[in-house]
């Protein structure tokens, strides 16, 4: 049964068996998310601006650059860190492999977790120092000019927004690792 009929679509099988629809999507899909990672800080300049922010008074205009510049700085860590995983997805799996969606799905936690445990880190503390020590109980009106209201200031949140990071990196990781190691166990178990 080798006529056109019965395999004319045995190369988009084999594409979707090799793992290739699943790694390059993905692959793709990091692209977009470390683009996204640099236009953010335009955009919260932009809704900064569009909120008036510089009419506000003096110390709410040092602190939201101060902020700003810490928000620009943790965009481009995290644009280099999903622009270096997203040649690292597609190697996540061999040809041959049986399963192949698990790891790739398992590399998207593990990066999900370090880019968001790195802004909670970076961009958390930050933000909490310094909203806190320069204004103090007002600090919340700057969170809320700037369009990001989740970001929480005081002694607190200093001390917690680093383990916070730190938690929300091991826990995705370790995470990935288990998604990881059954697929690795399952492909090394069927080639044996």
């Amino acid at each position: 049964m080798d006529n056109k009929f019965f395999t004319f679509i045995k190369p988009y099988l084999t594409f979707i068996d090799n793992g290739n629809l699943y790694r390059k999507p993905f692959s793709w899909l990091y692209s977009l998310i470390a683009v996204v990672n640099l236009i953010l800080p335009i955009y919260i300049f932009y809704n900064a601006v569009d909120n008036n922010i510089f009419d506000s008074p003096a110390k709410f205009v040092i602190v939201f650059l101060l902020v700003w510049i810490i928000i620009a700085f943790a965009s481009w860590v995290s644009f280099q860190l999903w622009w270096d995983r997203k040649t690292k997805v597609t190697t996540t799996s061999v040809e041959g492999d049986e399963f192949v969606a698990t790891p790739v799905f398992s590399h998207l936690i593990q990066t999900l977790g370090e880019w968001l445990g790195t802004w909670i880190g970076i961009v958390g503390f930050s933000v909490a120092l310094l909203t806190t020590i320069i204004l103090g109980d007002e600090a919340n009106y700057l969170s809320y000019q700037i369009g990001v209201p989740f970001l929480e200031t005081g002694i607190f949140f200093i001390i917690l927004m680093p383990i916070y990071g730190f938690l929300v990196i091991v826990g995705t990781r370790f995470l990935a690792e288990q998604f990881r190691a059954l697929s690795a166990i399952a492909n090394n178990t069927r080639k044996n």
